[in-house]
């Protein structure tokens, strides 16, 4: 394995990607973690870590269209907030350096779908006298290597918690292929001509619309107690649940945290539509354009061991590798990626929580011997995972029908008979067991 390089105003990883499949990339995008970044052990006292993730996104693959524009203006919520905030962007997946020559970060002026149920979408419009330069190393321009990320300078910006902000990007040559999370849930916004519109705190220059997020991977923010990571598949990333609400699982996790009495934890949502734990997407012919991304086993360093203040990884995955050709026909190798996961989390001070697999008949794939192997499976869970796991969060017990267990119940089906809803999301972000976390 290659030692990692820490380039001025960009991380770059050159891990070899041996993990189990044969991967279009053989460079990886790891990042190298600054001590003061190293990963506390999950019982560590306040005042908690320097950085926690605010919002997060997996990237999913590289768009070869490239850019919807030269100016991408991001909508993301923030699921907990502080006094300074840097972000993180992407070039996992490009096929060239990206030259980012303009980022800001704003708040917008309006707060999105919040915890209390209520609706104010943004349109593209910062709130008066929060719209902040993003520089990288005190320059505002940064050129990310294929297969990095670049961490920005911390800005002084009030982040406010349960609110929308807007990560503009302005990329002065629009790349061949850019990096991206393929469904948002939400509407960000594109300014489609070569002028830098980044730090525009109208909506004017932004005509077009996009439900992708582009170049962006994370929001940090100092004054928090940590963050739980959220590490899974279409499920995880709320395939079925209501645009521009934010009614994932893990939106709702966070929602129940700030309620209760357990600690205001970020939590970072790096759910993957089509995500398999075993194989990369569409193997053995995995382009980078392959939606589904990598592997799990693949992306769970950058995705979930590196995020800052983590201090708890929710696992729920596999359902794909059960479904999907070629598809895995041995509970045992499910069961032994899912240990694995759970060793190297716990190896990084990580508390781990293993989640059970969700019933699925109904879907075009479904079979009694598939739901079998999903049993076998979730039997291994429920018992612990012979150790991996600290805790367990049934989600196939929160969201199946009592009538028939193999079904999800009807009033939480997303209309698939795979993906929940808006109430489904809330029954298993209420089956998350708040004190192991």
């Amino acid at each position: 394995m290659k030692k990692r390089r820490l380039l001025t105003g960009v991380v770059v990883a050159a891990v070899l990607s041996t993990i189990l499949t044969a991967t279009w990339v053989t460079v990886g995008p790891l990042r190298a973690v600054p001590p003061t970044e190293r990963h506390a052990p999950a019982a560590a006292a306040p005042p908690g870590p320097q950085w926690s993730t605010a919002w997060a996104a997996a990237p999913a693959s590289g768009n070869r269209t490239g850019p919807p524009g030269h100016t991408i203006r991001n909508v993301v919520h923030t699921t907990i907030g502080g006094p300074s905030v840097r972000v993180r962007l992407t070039n996992r997946f490009g096929a060239g350096p990206v030259l980012f020559g303009h980022v800001t970060i704003a708040v917008s002026a309006h707060a999105g779908g919040r915890r209390d149920g209520s609706d104010d979408p943004s349109d593209g419009t910062a709130a008066p006298g929060t719209m902040r330069d993003v520089t990288f190393n005190g320059k505002t321009r940064v050129t990310v290597p294929a297969g990095a990320d670049a961490l920005s300078d911390p800005v002084a910006l009030d982040v406010p918690v349960d609110t929308d902000l807007l990560i503009s990007v302005w990329t002065p040559v629009r790349p061949p292929v850019s990096t991206y999370h393929v469904d948002s849930k939400d509407v960000s916004f594109v300014s489609p001509g070569p002028a830098d519109a980044a730090a525009d705190p109208s909506n004017v220059s932004f005509t077009g619309r996009t439900t992708s997020w582009f170049y962006i991977t994370g929001v940090e923010v100092t004054g928090a107690a940590g963050t739980i990571v959220a590490f899974g598949d279409s499920i995880t990333d709320g395939a079925a649940t209501t645009r521009g609400l934010n009614q994932r699982w893990p939106d709702l996790l966070a929602a129940r945290l700030a309620a209760a009495p357990e600690p205001d934890y970020g939590v970072a949502n790096v759910g993957l539509g089509g995500n398999r734990l075993l194989l990369d997407a569409r193997y053995p012919r995995t382009e980078i354009d392959s939606t589904a991304g990598r592997s799990g086993e693949a992306r769970f360093a950058a995705d979930v061991l590196e995020r800052p203040g983590a201090r708890t990884v929710i696992i729920l995955i596999g359902i794909n590798d059960i479904m999907q050709a070629p598809r895995q026909g041995d509970p045992a190798q499910i069961i032994a990626g899912l240990a694995r996961l759970a060793a190297r989390a716990k190896a990084q001070g990580l508390r781990v929580v293993g989640v059970t697999l969700m019933p699925f008949q109904g879907w075009g794939a479904w079979s009694p011997a598939l739901d079998q192997l999903r049993g076998k499976v979730n039997e291994w869970i429920r018992a612990g995972g012979d150790g991996a796991f600290d805790a367990v969060a049934d989600f196939d017990q929160a969201i199946r029908d009592p009538a028939d267990p193999r079904k999800l119940r009807r009033d939480y089906d997303g209309g698939d008979h795979l993906h929940p809803n808006d109430a489904g999301m809330r029954a298993l972000a209420g089956a998350i067991p708040l004190d192991k976390l």
